[in-house]
């Protein structure tokens, strides 16, 4: 079998070297030089002729870390590589993945196709904002769950049966049902409008939250205004607690400050984007371990449905 090789973005350097470490061996040696106006040329510091490599790197804003993964795999291309694999923990501009008004870009699509240009034989990802995002690729995509990371972690808080989940918006009513039913419990919906993007006009909630213990679902979460609004609002209908769980933790703007003012018990996200600064209501669980046995499974061969809750 041809021998694999890991190596990491600058974005997501930390990450990576989880992953290398679970997967159990050290991330390749690369460099990545700049000209003086910003201009990025990385370079692999070993060969990776005949190898399988896995090119770690999550694609949040700025442009700088999609075309430094873009560049990664052209480079591995042109080195000989047997394959590459992109492995973005978090595929950045899926909100945008439709239509959804005149004269917009579908930019979910663009960076799809930006990735396949470039080179790579295979990508591999955890909870995209929209699971179609998958159709938008001609080769294979692994989509982790990060449902395989909060389960173990939201069992370890022993709820019982005040336990109820809760979607802070319609379009993530599916993502919500999937943790209630494996729970066996019941969930509701808060319905929001929006005026502009990260900006909530209005919202309530469908469904009885009068005695629960709330867990809001989300891919991720951005400057934290919807969650704090939904936490607001169910904490109102008579819920005894509400937390937050996002695999995503984009954080903007004032997501910490909003974060820190709201009523939400703890916000809990995973390390697919590295957090700018602490903070005592956030916990990051880690997703290192979900991907190297997927990296295990993809160059061994096998199945990646055991990683599914």
């Amino acid at each position: 079998m041809p021998e694999v090789k890991l190596f990491a973005g600058t974005n997501t350097k930390k990450l990576a070297d989880s992953i290398a470490g679970n997967y159990g061996q050290e991330l390749g040696a690369m460099t990545l030089s700049k000209f003086s106006d910003g201009e990025m040329s990385p370079s692999f510091d070993e060969s990776v002729r005949g190898c399988h490599v896995f090119l770690i790197q999550s694609t949040n804003p700025n442009a700088d870390n999609l075309l430094e993964l873009c560049l990664m795999i052209d480079a591995a291309k042109r080195a000989s590589a047997y394959k590459v694999c992109a492995v973005v923990p978090y595929y950045g501009y899926a909100r945008q993945d439709r239509k959804d008004r005149p004269r917009v870009s579908i930019a979910a699509k663009l960076i799809a196709n930006m990735i396949m240009s470039a080179g790579a034989d295979r990508i591999m990802t955890c909870d995209l904002h929209a699971g179609q995002i998958q159709g938008f690729f001609d080769i294979p995509l692994d989509h982790l769950n990060g449902s395989a990371i909060f389960v173990p972690y939201l069992k370890s808080l022993d709820l019982g049966d005040n336990l109820i989940f809760a979607s802070p918006d319609v379009g993530g009513v599916s993502r919500a049902r999937a943790y209630a039913k494996h729970f066996e419990v019941d969930m509701v919906v808060c319905d929001k409008h929006r005026k502009r993007a990260n900006e909530v006009a209005s919202m309530q909630v469908i469904g009885d939250v009068e005695g629960k213990d709330v867990v809001l679902v989300d891919d991720l979460v951005d400057t934290a205004g919807t969650m704090c609004k939904a936490a607001e609002i169910l904490l109102d209908k008579g819920a005894n607690s509400v937390r937050a769980i996002a695999t995503h933790g984009v954080l903007s703007g004032k997501a910490y400050e909003n974060i820190e003012n709201s009523k939400l018990s703890e916000l809990v996200i995973t390390d697919t984007i590295p957090i700018k600064k602490e903070s005592s209501k956030i916990k990051v669980l880690t997703v290192a371990e979900l991907f190297a046995k997927a990296i295990h499974a993809v160059t061994g061969n096998d199945s990646i449905s055991a990683l599914f809750v």
